[in-house]
């Protein structure tokens, strides 16, 4: 285990922490099988007129990975999205969204997954999305990224496409899109595109690094609906940075991209 103090890790242990993540992962799949498509009953956080959903799959999910987390690295700092944050001297932390896609989750749609990621001050080392009901595993580091399924492992590789006129757009919901500026910005993309489809949720970051997908523009997201993604990614060649071309790490607006070309027309059009 690396010094507590010290941030940096070594190529060899971060894909160490890659492989732990992804294993805590895996292993709380089946918690979140056992409720996908029962009829599992549904909470509201937000109340009032706004709904926020959270089902007992979300909880348990997170507290099986902080289990896990907990007994390998101890030291670590630990933020999620149903249990918190805990803090520590460690600059190192984990970062947990149990169920990224609960209203997909609780409509039976396959587009929710397992987030996971490993961060040091403001980046993010290592990525996991797991989505058990498809047994996939998407893993991302600064130096790759990758699809585990089906007992193999494959590289993933973002696709060239450059211009928007030829680009796949997705979103998951146009309610996203908290300020008209916003959601002005993104109907010039998505007027601009090939295609726009809404759905995917994290699935849509998957599809991307798969070289499925060009762009994926989004509102209001929370750092861990996306951090987990970044490495995923970026280790397949894209992009992933705000409305302004900055820093993903706090969430908010976030444009991502097969490749730095396309983003840079895509923040063009939106910023125009």
């Amino acid at each position: 285990m690396p010094d507590a103090c010290d941030p940096r890790l070594a190529p060899g242990e971060i894909r160490a922490h890659l492989e732990a993540a992804a294993a805590a992962a895996e292993a709380a799949g089946p918690i979140a099988l056992r409720y996908f498509r029962t009829g599992v009953e549904v909470a509201n956080k937000a109340g009032g007129a706004s709904f926020d959903p959270v089902t007992c799959a979300d909880k348990e999910v997170e507290a099986s990975i902080r289990s896990d987390l907990a007994r390998q690295f101890p030291d670590y700092g630990v933020l999620g999205e149903e249990a918190g944050v805990i803090e520590s001297d460690s600059p190192l932390r984990w970062v947990i969204d149990p169920i990224d896609g609960t209203r997909a989750f609780i409509s039976g749609v396959p587009a929710w997954g397992i987030l996971l990621g490993l961060t040091s001050a403001q980046e993010c080392l290592a990525g996991v999305m797991h989505q058990p009901y498809l047994q996939e595993t998407f893993l991302g580091t600064r130096d790759g990224a990758w699809l585990r399924r089906a007992g193999k492992e494959h590289a993933l590789r973002t696709r060239s496409t450059t211009e928007l006129s030829e680009a796949i757009l997705y979103c998951t919901h146009p309610s996203m899109f908290g300020t008209d500026r916003d959601r002005l910005g993104f109907e010039r993309v998505a007027a601009a595109s090939q295609m726009m489809r809404y759905g995917g949720d994290c699935y849509s970051y998957a599809l991307l690094a798969m070289g499925q997908i060009d762009l994926v523009i989004e509102g209001s997201l929370e750092p861990y609906d996306i951090i987990p993604l970044i490495p995923i990614v970026e280790g397949a060649g894209g992009i992933v940075t705000d409305g302004q071309g900055g820093s993903a790490f706090e969430g908010g607006l976030i444009v991502a991209a097969a490749n730095p070309e396309l983003h840079a027309r895509a923040l063009e059009t939106f910023n125009t």
